[in-house]
């Protein structure tokens, strides 16, 4: 069984989406797309430097973007579930009919905007912790004042607040973590700090209108899956200022049955969780389109 995943903010580098633009008809598909968003998305996937695909706004819409030009790519495929990790669930609406691609990507342009809005309220951030015991890191987290904004399994968590708990964090680690990342994005996500752009997205989601997923669709909110569109698109508005238990998403694909499981560019991050907590499952990411002969032999192999 296969399951077709997309990263969340992060994973963008620049340049990434230069070699797919060369695929047919991608430049004009992305062009399309930012007219309609407002948003150069070819610019600043082949142009744009680090510090100008670090802002909120301009990452989470090129995440998307990306993640649904590379899925298309690989052709007509029926995964067996799909999931993204914090923006990369509005990429997995897309793959399930949740959203079509235009308003996937209306939507995470308020989102990014909103979460970018929120985040200048004050000066936060977030850091990954490598190993350690979750429930320890997590209660010394919580001593600190900090959000486990991501719980991603294979023993990580990445801790969110201001920069001054995330400094405290840095000088005073909890007991068996190897070291404390601070990550390249410019907010505390998926914490209260976000309240405001929860308010944003419900008045952006109400003019929207969300099919069934027509896949089995697994949400990060706790692992669960969700059978109406109505309650993913509630789900999107929410997790901005909710956790992420990718953790529990792991879990469900195991029960799935997972074999193999598929990340679409900027692939990377989701299947290097998976090959620490999901052993025996084959795993591949899409970073360029010579990915994608690859990719094909995996899902031949690994679809029902």
């Amino acid at each position: 069984m296969l399951v077709l995943v997309a990263p969340g903010q992060g994973a963008q580098t620049p340049g990434f989406l230069t070699p797919w633009l060369d695929l047919p008809g991608a430049a004009d598909r992305v062009a399309a797309w930012s007219d309609a968003v407002g948003l150069d998305l070819v610019h600043f996937g082949t142009k744009a430097d680090a510090d100008e695909i670090r802002d909120t706004s301009v990452a989470q819409p090129l995440l998307v973007a990306a993640g649904i030009l590379s899925a298309a790519a690989l052709g007509d495929i029926t995964p067996g579930a799909v999931a993204g990790h914090s923006v990369g669930e509005i990429t997995a609406a897309a793959f399930a009919g949740v959203l079509d691609d235009t308003a996937a990507l209306t939507l995470v342009r308020t989102r990014g905007l909103a979460m970018a809005e929120a985040a200048a309220i004050t000066e936060t951030g977030m850091s990954a912790l490598l190993g350690g015991d979750p429930d320890v890191s997590v209660a010394h987290l919580e001593k600190l004042g900090l959000t486990p904004a991501n719980i991603n399994g294979a023993g990580q968590i990445v801790a969110a607040g201001t920069m001054e708990q995330l400094a405290a964090l840095a000088e005073d680690k909890p007991e068996g973590v190897r070291k404390v990342v601070p990550l390249k994005v410019a907010g505390a996500f998926h914490t209260h700090h976000m309240a405001p752009a929860v308010d944003a997205l419900a008045v952006a989601a109400k003019e929207l209108s969300a099919a069934d997923p027509t896949l089995t669709y697994v949400s990060n909110k706790d692992g669960r899956t969700v059978a109406t569109g109505a309650e993913v698109l509630d789900r999107l508005v929410g997790q901005v200022a909710n956790p992420v238990r990718w953790d529990l998403c792991m879990e469900t694909f195991k029960e799935l049955g997972v074999t193999a499981l598929l990340e679409v560019c900027p692939g990377g991050t989701l299947t290097g969780l998976a090959k620490r907590a999901l052993p025996g499952v084959a795993t591949l990411a899409l970073k360029t389109p010579d990915d994608l002969d690859a990719a094909r032999e995996l899902i031949a192999e690994h679809s029902a």
